[in-house]
């Protein structure tokens, strides 16, 4: 499909007039800088950082979360630099209803979740957007790396960011049209390395200038997910098998494993051919872990549920590229809605699509929608 040509946005970044904007400051570099740009653009900024855990310590340390109580810190001495008002807000109770607590749901069900996706969706642009507008701000602004575009019939659009490398989009592709009026993006419209921003905040005297970036998941302390998940599900020993029914050995939990793992099947038989074996399915029911060649983790086509489109839903079939994780190339599909489920094509296979990603539709650089992966086709399926 084509859309018309976006035109740069006349939003919130470039507004007629001052707006009152809600700053979401992680305690990173980006997020500080995207609010020093709103500020100095001439808005009211209000800076706010999120408390989501009841124990901020419990959250990663050492400057690679977003939610601990140095980013807190961090994130209070960035306001005070740019000379803008901020406070904390505890959103800790409704962090573990929709993203902790969804994230174990979803690995117990033998499905793939992404919590940062789920955290964009539920924490930032709906529970902090609602907050901010009953509050009586114009616009939330994040360091997130993508852009609100005007088209030509005065629609705001998603659009990736200018600099592919650092583009975020996909993360944001749950935004409906609500949200989207009020989102602001400081940091999408420019194609400057992470170097550059970190030179910009150090001119601004920002501390966080050479603070790592945040990594893995921000409520795993200490970045292990399958000791995280043993330890509020418990382990159950089940089979690992082989396409056949054939028992290779046995695991302490279904959950810990995703389809496409190759590493840690902990699997004493080598396969027949000598080549390694990767998840291929999860099954929560009988608790079995299937492991195959590479080749069976080819993928045709899936089903998708719970769509989110950063607009008008489509109607009909249409052809778009897809992106299916976070740091994951484009692909090209075809696609349409059907009763409210996303059925999808690919045009070449694709590999380690699993149950519980999201998908993001992309109409060239325009945000589409995301849905969430239920079913997959295999080329070779799961005897």
């Amino acid at each position: 499909m084509t859309s018309q040509t976006p035109q740069r946005s006349a939003g919130p970044e470039k507004a007629a007039r001052p707006l009152r904007v809600l700053a979401a400051m992680s305690g990173g570099v980006d997020s500080a800088v995207a609010a020093a740009r709103a500020a100095e653009a001439g808005h009211d900024v209000t800076g706010v950082h999120l408390a989501l855990s009841a124990n901020p310590q419990s959250f990663r340390t050492g400057a690679r979360g977003c939610c601990t109580i140095e980013d807190s810190r961090d994130a209070r001495r960035a306001a005070d630099v740019i000379g803008i008002p901020f406070y904390v807000w505890d959103l800790a109770d409704r962090f573990r209803e929709d993203v902790v607590e969804d994230f174990i749901a979803e690995y117990e069900a033998g499905r793939t979740p992404n919590p940062c996706l789920r955290c964009n969706e539920k924490i930032k642009f709906a529970a902090l957007l609602d907050k901010a507008l009953a509050l009586g701000f114009d616009a939330v602004c994040t360091g997130h790396y993508a852009q609100v575009i005007v088209n030509g019939n005065g629609d705001r659009e998603l659009h990736r960011a200018a600099d592919m490398a650092k583009d975020q989009s996909y993360v944001l592709g749950v935004l409906d049209d609500r949200q989207l009026a009020h989102a602001m993006f400081p940091l999408g419209d420019t194609e400057t390395t992470k170097e550059e921003i970190r030179a910009e905040a150090e001119r601004r005297d920002l501390a966080v200038a050479k603070k790592p970036d945040s990594h893995d998941i921000c409520f795993i302390a200490d970045g292990d997910t399958q000791g995280f998940l043993a330890n509020r599900l418990g382990k159950a020993e089940g089979d690992i098998v082989d396409e056949s029914g054939d028992k290779l050995g046995t695991h302490e939990g279904a959950f810990g494993y995703t389809i496409g793992q190759r590493k840690g099947l902990r699997i004493g038989r080598p396969a027949p051919d000598g080549k390694p074996r990767y998840v291929l399915d999860i099954s929560p029911v009988d608790n079995t872990v299937t492991v195959g060649p590479v080749e069976a983790l080819d993928v045709t086509a899936l089903t998708a549920i719970k769509p989110r489109w950063c607009g008008a839903a489509p109607s009909g079939p249409g052809t778009y590229t897809a992106q299916l994780r976070a740091h994951g190339g484009e692909t090209e599909v075809s696609a349409e809605l059907v009763d409210d489920e996303l059925q999808v094509h690919f045009t070449e296979a694709v590999r380690g699509v699993a149950p519980g990603q999201a998908i993001v539709l992309y109409d060239g650089t325009r945000v589409v929608g995301s849905a969430t992966i239920a079913t997959t086709e295999r080329a070779a399926a799961v005897a």
